[in-house]
């Protein structure tokens, strides 16, 4: 079976975790177990994906490639496999190091998910207010249906109220997905980096290989030349580069922790505007006006 035909129909499949499948590779491989055996073993339970890509490790093929197919967290772990084999550096202390630094980006992302939970969920509820001011309407005994349906004001009011409530909840749905924090792994380039180093690999060949196995996007936060200034100073100072990226990554992925915290807080002031400028006025446009309106028709007022 084909490499990448296999780690493709494995992705289709919920695979299981990333970060949990490559610390049990590292402890099996810490035990001296050839990589062939480790993922034999972890193949019994691990679901297809696994599977593949032990076949691939028993047919002397690119496990990369088949981790790669599944995208997502699997994607960074074949970077991380892929550096380590290419420049020869210790499998078994790599994948402990770059797993946990892994683990380190998933909580960050957990916490900002928790954190930006409540302000979106109170957007949500908040956005249905407006419509809950027709049902409000008729349980006072007025008939805000046939107003906004009937009388050319009520046609009016529901137009403009409907086109606020699509605002506000476009609105909403942008400002929560600007707070959310980036897919990226925060200090993933800089940890390749060190991996290649520490391995003996040159500065230009461990750029190289990083930019091969994680090419740059629009979403990267770090900086094209931020690893290479890094090995510039370190070799300057005359300090082991690969501390230096291991700290940069530390770093990382600290200031996006940070830095995720703070969009969750301003997201819950920053909602405020779609609700006040947006979501107040079409509750009064849909719920208020047309009981108003009922009034003035059935001759209540002079």
């Amino acid at each position: 079976m084909d490499v990448t035909v296999a780690g493709r129909a494995a992705g289709s499949a919920v695979p299981p975790d990333a970060i949990e499948t490559i610390m049990r590779l590292a402890v099996l491989l810490s035990a001296g177990l050839p990589s062939t055996r480790a993922w034999t073993y972890l193949a019994e339970d691990g679901g297809p994906l696994v599977t593949a890509a032990a076949r691939a490790a028993g047919a002397g093929g690119d496990v990369g490639t088949v981790l790669a197919a599944a995208g997502g967290a699997w994607a960074d772990a074949a970077a991380v496999w892929t550096v380590a084999v290419e420049t020869g550096a210790p499998l078994a202390d790599t994948l402990r190091a770059v797993g946990g630094a892994l683990r380190d980006a998933a909580e960050v992302r957990a916490d900002v998910g928790v954190a930006l939970a409540e302000p979106v969920a109170t957007a949500r509820l908040l956005g249905w207010l407006p419509v809950l001011g027709i049902p409000l309407g008729a349980a006072l005994g007025f008939d805000p249906v046939g107003i906004l349906f009937s009388d050319v004001r009520g046609m009016s009011c529901l137009g403009a109220g409907v086109t606020l409530v699509v605002v506000a909840q476009a609105w909403s749905r942008r400002l929560s997905r600007r707070a959310r924090p980036p897919t990226s792994v925060p200090g993933l380039r800089a940890e390749l980096w060190a991996v290649a180093l520490s391995a003996g690999a040159s500065a230009d060949r461990a750029r190289d290989l990083v930019d091969a196995v994680l090419p740059r996007s629009a979403s990267d936060d770090e900086p094209a030349d931020e690893a290479a200034r890094t090995v510039d100073f370190a070799h300057r100072a005359g300090v082991p580069a690969a501390e230096l990226l291991r700290a940069d990554a530390w770093l990382a992925r600290h200031r996006a922790r940070t830095e995720g915290r703070t969009a969750a807080a301003r997201l819950s002031t920053r909602l405020l505007l779609p609700l006040g400028v947006c979501t107040l006025p079409a509750f009064l446009l849909l719920g208020v006006v047309p009981m108003m309106l009922g009034v003035l028709q059935s001759g209540a007022l002079p």
